[in-house]
């Protein structure tokens, strides 16, 4: 199940590249991963994915340590969920990419963990691009404000910016979401707040409407229910 899911994600991710002359070479699946047992996660490893998203430190700190010690390839780890500062430090050591830092504390807090390790990790700015209360993120508006406050880590590098719209059943609906952030990123860029570590990622689109984000400028796609099925929990 797992290969033919993967193999139609792919197919779905060129389709949609292609109609705006895009590369799919330049768009990375992210495969979330979240309560999938490590079996899956290394089936998925087997058949040539190496990219997963984790939401939760606490189960991360045991299936990371797992999956690299079996993996037969080098495995990078995203983290996409709510970050507090307090989990900053294993954050640290266990993953390659923070998709979530939406705070000064919290950055300057993987900062002086990174620091302490000797180790780069590289790192996205959550943007609450539909300004919902009940979700995680920085408002739009306060973004340049947290880049500028970021902007001397030497260890945490921020690489791009990160959202999730407001769900909507019609995924045509998510388009403004997805364009408002890719706008938002080229003026930061042209302010010399983001992309002074190359290629700045926008981390956009999940199962239900990464078409549309690809569509709008997405370099990072983030999916698990098209890939892994439904969770039972």
């Amino acid at each position: 199940m797992i290969l033919e899911n993967l193999t139609n994600i792919k197919h779905r991710i060129a389709r949609a590249a292609s109609r705006v002359n895009r590369s799919p070479a330049n768009i990375k699946l992210v495969a979330v991963s979240k309560r999938i047992p490590s079996e899956r996660i290394l089936a998925a490893i087997d058949i040539g994915h190496s990219v997963f998203g984790e939401n939760y430190v606490q189960e991360a700190v045991e299936k990371i340590p797992y999956i690299q010690n079996l993996a037969s390839r080098k495995v990078v780890f995203h983290f996409i969920g709510n970050l507090q500062s307090n989990k900053a430090k294993k954050s640290a050591e266990l993953f390659d990419v923070i998709e979530t830092v939406d705070n000064i504390k919290l950055g300057l807090a993987l900062e002086k963990h990174c620091a302490a390790l000797n180790k780069t990790l590289e790192a996205y700015v959550q943007v609450n691009i539909g300004a919902e209360k009940q979700k995680s993120g920085v408002r739009p508006e306060d973004c340049e404000k947290l880049l500028h406050g970021l902007i001397q880590c030497q260890f945490l590098r921020i690489t791009g910016l990160m959202t999730m719209p407001p769900y909507c059943p019609d995924p045509e609906n998510t388009r403004p979401f997805f364009k408002h952030l890719r706008q938002l990123s080229e003026a930061l860029t042209a302010k010399g707040l983001l992309g002074q570590h190359g290629p700045v990622e926008l981390s956009m689109g999940m199962s239900g409407d990464f078409e549309v984000a690809i569509e709008e400028g997405a370099t990072v796609v983030r999916i698990g229910t098209a890939l892994f099925g439904a969770r039972t929990h």
